[in-house]
């Protein structure tokens, strides 16, 4: 059978694998993408679309385990860790809880906050330049308060951290956040806004990437799910697919949460675990909110676009269990209900789950194997897959391409985990 054969083959046509190809077609390298379905199908395609550097912190802080295992017993907890036993999900639960301590929480912040900063300003630039049109929208998001309890303790965890690394947070009072955001029910307490935060419409992100992908060269190969590899002292030869088989100098993993299960042919554990989202998508309401907001009393991230409207988030770890959990749409609604005015509109457009590919530590895995001689990884972005797409691109172009690198790589190296 012959093969076709590229410079770089980037197995996955997310966010982060189109945003690979683009950076390295505009450093001259040739590109082919493999991708199962069609590009930005994946969790690149429902999430709320917002561009967070705000949310440098990490889930995994003390305390956080209990909260998990407390979960187990509400079915509608915004983290939810279903109580069924799975051995590799609990594996990576005891690794998770090892992260829990104030040490590689401040390094976990340290790493996420430099890619979620460099990206912020590279989609500006992406947005600007090639041009990609995704509605992308510079006003910050609003994090909005109902109890003074919540709020105190985000200023305690998340506030001081952000302002320690230089990432600007605005303090409001309720009647402020009432007044910027008439689509609020009364009763707001308070609010932090974060100016440097924006927002786009994910789905389009991937589409307009795509796009520029194809017309700088880049090929796609949609419908290509990916079989089996080829291999020969200690290099992927090739990449046998259901599409066909494939060759390339490097290849490049960006399978998002397929990732363990395809490195795990390669002889590579990723320590990674799929975190299920779900959002609700409707055609825009007459009383929509201007900024992009986080409810957190309720966890519901609610984003407007001139497109459409968004509720999603919840965090689900019930391993690779497919389809719709109806419990965890109805806490979605009665999130939105509870603070909005009008929480859903007119026309349900689609309900949709997806899997976000999460580490261990819940910083990205992005660089060369130590394994695999012409293996580059570049996956585990958890729920900051579309905030940390350009600059993981950058980041991966500048590796293979021999460039120096803007961010410095080393926090995220495979080598951590001896991959």
């Amino acid at each position: 059978m012959n093969a076709s054969r590229s410079d770089v083959l980037i197995l996955g046509g997310g966010v982060i694998g189109l945003a690979c190809a683009l950076y390295l077609l505009k450093a001259g390298v040739g590109v082919r993408v493999l991708e199962q379905g069609t590009p930005g199908c994946g969790s690149s395609h429902g999430n709320c679309g917002t561009i967070t550097p705000s949310h440098a912190p990490p889930l995994a802080m003390p305390g956080m385990i209990g909260v998990a295992l407390r979960s187990m017993l509400t079915a509608d907890a915004p983290l939810y860790l279903n109580p069924r036993f799975d051995g590799p999900r609990l594996r990576w639960l005891l690794g998770f809880a090892r992260h829990c301590n104030w040490r590689d929480f401040a390094r976990a912040t340290t790493a996420r906050a430099a890619i979620l900063q460099r990206s912020r300003r590279l989609l500006a630039e992406l947005v600007r330049d090639e041009p990609l049109d995704c509605e992308f929208v510079e006003e910050g998001d609003l994090y909005v308060y109902r109890t003074a309890r919540k709020q105190a303790a985000d200023a305690r965890d998340h506030v001081a951290v952000l302002e320690r690394l230089g990432i600007e947070v605005q303090r409001l009072r309720g009647e402020q956040v009432e007044a910027m955001e008439p689509a609020l029910k009364p009763g707001v307490v308070g609010g932090l806004r974060h100016p440097g935060d924006a927002r786009l419409r994910p789905d389009r992100y991937a589409a307009e990437l795509a796009r520029r992908v194809v017309e700088l060269g880049g090929a796609i190969e949609t419908g290509a799910r990916i079989e089996r590899f080829g291999t020969d002292n200690q290099r992927i030869t090739q990449v046998h697919t259901s599409g066909g088989v494939f060759e390339g100098d490097r290849v490049v993993m960006a399978l998002g949460a397929w990732s363990p299960l395809l490195a795990k042919t390669l002889g590579l554990r990723l320590p990674m675990q799929p975190g299920k989202g779900y959002s609700l998508t409707y055609s825009r309401p007459a009383q929509a909110p201007r900024h992009a907001l986080v409810l957190r009393e309720a966890s519901v991230c609610v984003t407007t676009w001139n497109s459409g409207y968004r509720l999603g988030s919840t965090m689900e770890f019930s391993g690779y269990a497919e389809g719709l959990n109806r419990t965890r749409l109805d806490a979605l609604r009665r999130g939105a209900a509870s603070g909005l005015r009008e929480p859903e509109g007119p026309e349900l457009l689609e309900e949709w789950w997806g899997w976000r590919p999460m580490s261990v530590d819940e910083v990205p895995i992005i660089g060369p194997s130590a394994r695999w001689a012409n293996l580059v990884l570049a996956t585990a972005h958890g729920m900051l897959g579309v905030s940390m797409s350009a600059a993981t691109g950058e980041l991966v172009a500048a590796m293979i391409g021999g460039a120096s690198p803007v961010i410095d790589p080393a926090p995220y190296a495979p080598a951590r985990f001896g991959l």
